[in-house]
Parts: structure tokens; sequence; C-alpha cells
């Protein structure tokens, strides 16, 4: 797929994941539409993109941002969803049962705001004209490691990745009558705001953990997979893992 002058939309783009793929896209010629709850206006700015904001769970918001994104842009060839939260937690505690209400919040956000996006965006893109290769467009979820190796207290986190992972084969293979391609990056731990609020005492601890590089995962080198995955035409449906062979234990 090729980014120059392609409209990309890019959520949860206001930091951390979503703000170094927005500005990787950008430098790789494309035309940045960024999906936030808080509009990154700085950085459109910046990268001479434009920020809208959106709140990804919301079928009516979506659809106006979209609307404006194609009218600035053009169609949308490539989908990036970044937006998410972390929903730490136990299923019981000394508190009691995890109230049922953040289980969902948890997973409105990580999957029905990745689900809506994918569905709106995907309409979108399946009624634009194809590549001279055949293709329409790429849809790029995050998922985590944690989809895989949950740690004690992340049951709401891992579920709603676990969704992800799931996901992306079944959307892979109706989206491909389309010339639509869907695939997912599960990292480990990545250095963004998110993680801001650990001790230098448990970031230490948990860069111990990591095999090689030894260190958090930069968001950086996701945007860099997404590049990659943008151009490689031939994965689909995959879930590409990007932890430094990290494997996490129980806690």
């Amino acid at each position: 797929m090729q980014l120059s002058n392609a409209n990309v939309i890019v959520t949860g783009a206001a930091s951390g994941l979503g703000a170094a793929t927005a500005r990787a896209l950008a430098n790789a010629g494309a035309k940045v539409s960024m999906f936030d709850l808080k509009p990154a206006t700085e950085l459109a700015q910046e990268i001479g993109g434009m920020a809208f904001e959106c709140d990804v769970t919301a079928d009516i918001g979506v659809k106006t941002a979209l609307t404006a994104s194609v009218k600035a842009f053009g169609i949308p060839r490539v989908l990036v969803n970044c937006a998410g939260v972390l929903g730490a937690g136990r299923i019981l505690s000394r508190d009691g049962p995890m109230r049922l209400e953040y289980f969902q919040g948890v997973m409105q956000v990580n999957v029905g705001g990745t689900f809506n996006l994918m569905r709106l965006v995907g309409e979108v893109m399946s009624v634009s004209s194809p590549t001279e290769s055949g293709e329409r467009g790429v849809i790029i979820n995050t998922a985590s490691i944690a989809a895989y190796e949950g740690q004690i207290g992340q049951a709401a986190y891992a579920a709603s990745k676990g969704a992800i992972v799931s996901l992306t084969l079944p959307a892979a293979r109706e989206m491909a009558k389309f010339g639509i391609r869907v695939n997912a990056i599960a990292p480990g731990p990545v250095d963004t705001p998110m993680m801001a609020g650990m001790t230098p005492e448990v970031r230490e601890s948990l860069e111990a953990t990591m095999p090689f590089p030894p260190r958090l995962i930069k968001p950086e080198e996701y945007a860099a997979l997404v590049l990659h995955l943008i151009d490689n035409m031939a994965i689909n449906g995959e879930v590409v893992r990007l932890d430094g062979a990290l494997r996490m234990a129980p806690k």
C-alpha cells in the first residue's frame, strides 16, 4: 500500500503509540487523521495532519469524524487502532468482586472501540477504487502480550486484548473479498504515558525481565512495525508480537 498523500486514520493519536504512529506515517508521506477524546491539535500542526475529537465507542461521533476526514483528505487507505485503556484490577479482592461496570468499560473501549472503527472505516474503504495490486485498505489493531500471558490483576485488560487477537483472522477472511488486509500488533511493555505512574524500582524490575533489548519497547518501534505491515502485502490475518522475547510471569 502506497502512503504518499494517502489518508490514514490513527485512533488514540494524542499520545503514546498513536502519536508515534502518526509521526511515522506523516514522515512516510501520508495525510494523517488523528482521532482522540483529546484532540491532538499541536501534533496535527506539527505533521500537517488533522485532529478530530472523537469517542471511539460512539456510533455518531465516529461517523461525524470519519465524514470530516474523508472531506479533508479523501477515502482512508489505512486505519491504525491505538486507542485503549489499561484496566488493572482483580476479579476478587479484599474489597469484594470487581465491579461489573468496570469490566464492561474496559471491554467497551478496547474491543468495542476497535470494532466500531473497523466496521465504519472498513465500509468506506470497501467502496473505494482498488490499487493496481487490488488492495483497498489496511487495518491494524493493537492487542497485547497480556492476551497470551495475562498477569494477576489483568483479567479485564487481558480479556479485551484476547478479543482483539481472536478478531484478527475472521476479520481478515471477511474483508479479503474487498481487498482489505487486517492485522494486529501485540506489544509488550511500552514506554508510554500509560506507564508513567511506575516508580523507578518497578520500572527497573520490569526491565530486568526483558530478555533483549533489556528495556521497555519504544513507541517508535511499534510505529516502524506498522509501516512494515502496511508495506508487506503478504502479511494478512496475523498477530505480531513486539516484546523482546518477553513471556510474562503470573505477577
